[in-house]
């Protein structure tokens, strides 16, 4: 009993500090939303922010489910914190953290492209669920309790979160690997048809040059031709003359 009534404790405990942690991250969100300019810019800006800014919701700190009108509101009173003209004493980063509040924005203006953020976004809360799901069944067939961490909205919320986030990362990792294997395509492709034309271009070089030549080849074998000829007809024709017989004296 000592040690059951130990590990109640040590759950009791575990529950207070995650149940405290995740107030504090929600007082976090509540206050993100009234942030100043400064805090902003550093918001949209912090390391890890080429991942973070991935989720349009998540950049724009809106409701998925937000009404166009509340996107609209949203993204106005934002761009207008943020934007350079309202931040004259650092430009280039509230240039940066303006491009990434309008690039959010336009995405969410496209239908496909904010279904598209949806999609990852319930994909991410469905694999929480199942994996939930799974993990009560076999607390079930251990038989132990089915109590889980993810049973407190804000943990749930959380860890949906996190794994909507790694969805979004894995999705730009694979658009950035497919976006290199077309550039390489294309810079294959762009060789060939230089290799292709260079070949061409000298083929035509070397046609023109034959055709040009031609007519002084002609010549010079004409002229060879001739030579050999004149040569042939002056050279006298000779022939083998018969040994002389030296007659023999008698005496």
């Amino acid at each position: 009993m000592a040690a059951a009534a130990g590990e109640s404790s040590t759950t009791n405990v575990s529950d207070e500090l995650f149940q405290n942690f995740y107030t504090e991250v929600k007082q976090i969100e509540k206050r993100d939303s009234v942030l100043t300019n400064k805090q902003q810019i550093d918001r949209l800006l912090r390391p890890g922010s080429s991942y973070f800014n991935l989720n349009p919701f998540e950049v724009l700190q809106i409701d998925p489910e937000a009404t166009d009108d509340q996107l609209k509101k949203r993204f106005r009173a934002l761009s207008i914190l943020v934007h350079p003209d309202k931040n004259q004493d650092e430009q280039d980063r509230s240039q940066k953290a303006f491009e990434a509040v309008d690039k959010a924005y336009k995405l969410l203006l496209e239908p496909d492209q904010r279904k598209r953020a949806l999609d990852v976004i319930h994909a991410g809360q469905e694999y929480v669920e199942h994996h939930v799901k799974e993990k009560k069944k076999q607390l079930k067939k251990d038989g132990k309790s089915l109590d889980m961490e993810e049973d407190n909205p804000e943990v749930f919320k959380q860890a949906v979160y996190k794994q909507t986030m790694k969805l979004f990362a894995e999705l730009e990792i694979k658009r950035k690997e497919r976006e290199a294997k077309d550039m390489h395509e294309r810079k294959r492709a762009r060789e060939e048809e230089i290799e292709v034309a260079d070949k061409a271009k000298r083929d035509r070089e070397w046609q023109k040059n034959f055709e040009e030549t031609r007519d002084g080849r002609v010549d010079s074998w004409r002229t060879f031709q001739a030579k050999g000829k004149k040569s042939k007809e002056k050279k006298p024709r000779s022939f083998l003359k018969p040994p002389k017989v030296k007659m023999e004296q008698r005496e």
